[in-house]
């Protein structure tokens, strides 16, 4: 087997300005075609016209080359070896960023065809043996509101959704009012009880740790499961006065690619919980490289994952055989791309929990009707 092509599919919504911090609007589908006709399937959370230019781009030379022309005429097997390849043969320009968003998606596309080839759901194929069939889900809703009464409304979108776990995300008004924040924080726990997990997202709110960190006994009161993203990335110092509180410390989602980020993450921002995004880190091998890493530092990996079924298809496979019983993010975005671009559906169950995907590879299809609606021209 061959591979003879690399696809790139670009979608966006009408009307889609990107004003807010939401990237399910638009997607970069990636599909690896061989002379088999057996393909491999996968998206990535990045813009999507840097996605095909990296691509498709021409070689300049031995470490600045486009990922179809590394690729096409290889045997695809080896999905690991080629990762390695590619990271090499875009050293000049990549190593991290938006090239390892590229390449993240390629390998997700390689480990479907991988499946799809060995006739097994990538489940049983990656790193580690299947341990469990279905996912505890958690998903996120905001704004969370200025009353009591507005958060309990706006915890019961994702209560409506099947949801046990439940990531509510700050205002930046928090801060100023720590006791308003104390009546919104209590109103939400109260209102789930005890048997709902709650989990806050800083996102953008605070910028230095001054601003988060008269929080943090607040979270540790009402039993926050984890405390995500306190500040921007490049503040790793900052991260590290977040510990100490009680409550777990997660970061990476806004953006750290490749274990090498990570690594430093954890020695210098002292985070407990990496949240790797599959679709940028660097794909499902790089995904399984910085599990092992977490493991022996006795770090955790919970995926971050706000694209469509493709990626919810991907953490599902990971975190089935994943050396811990960690939770899946569930995007509960309303854009028609998160929920319509696959033939296949993941419910939520009664329990709260998603079942793991079955077919071959990924376990996921495009509708051709929805990539022909959404596809940029």
């Amino acid at each position: 087997m061959k591979v003879t092509d690399i696809e790139v599919i670009e979608l966006r919504t009408p009307g889609w300005t990107g004003t807010t911090f939401d990237g399910s609007y638009d997607n970069c589908v990636v599909l690896v075609h061989t002379d088999q006709g057996i393909s491999g399937l996968a998206e990535v959370d990045s813009v999507p016209s840097v996605i095909r230019a990296i691509v498709e781009a021409p070689r300049s030379h031995t470490h600045a080359m486009g990922l179809k022309s590394i690729l096409v005429g290889k045997d695809p097997s080896d999905v690991e070896a080629l990762w390695d390849e590619m990271y090499d043969a875009t050293s000049y320009y990549g190593r991290r960023g938006a090239v390892i968003h590229a390449i993240s998606a390629v390998d997700i596309a390689l480990w479907d065809l991988r499946g799809k080839v060995k006739s097994k759901p990538l489940s049983e194929i990656l790193g580690a043996r299947k341990q469990r069939d279905r996912i505890l889900a958690y998903g996120t809703v905001y704004p969370l509101g200025e009353t009591p009464d507005e958060v309990r409304r706006t915890i019961d979108r994702g209560l409506k959704l099947g949801l046990r776990c439940i990531k509510i995300v700050a205002d930046p008004f928090w801060r100023e009012d720590l006791a308003k924040t104390t009546s919104l924080i209590r109103a939400a726990r109260e209102h789930v009880g005890p048997g709902v997990r709650l989990m806050v997202d800083a996102a953008t709110a605070w910028s230095k740790a001054e601003e988060g960190l008269p929080l943090m006994p607040i979270f540790r009161e009402y039993d926050f499961y984890w405390v995500e993203a306190p500040l921007p990335l490049d503040d790793m110092e900052g991260h590290a006065r977040f510990q100490g509180f009680g409550v777990p410390i997660g970061g990476g989602d806004l953006g750290l690619t490749t274990h090498y980020e990570y690594e430093q993450m954890f020695d210098v921002g002292k985070i407990d919980i990496a949240q790797p995004d599959v679709t940028m880190v660097g794909g499902l091998t790089e995904l399984l490289r910085l599990s092992a890493i977490a493991k022996k530092r006795g770090k955790r990996v919970v995926t971050h994952g706000y694209k469509s079924n493709i990626t919810i298809a991907a953490n599902l496979a990971f975190l089935a055989q994943h050396w811990a019983d960690e939770v899946l993010e569930y995007s509960t975005s309303e854009s028609a791309l998160r929920w319509e671009l696959t033939k296949e559906r993941f419910p939520i169950d009664k329990d709260g929990k998603v079942a793991v995907p079955t077919g071959p590879g990924l376990g996921v299809s495009l509708d051709p009707k929805v990539v022909e609606r959404f596809r940029v021209r």
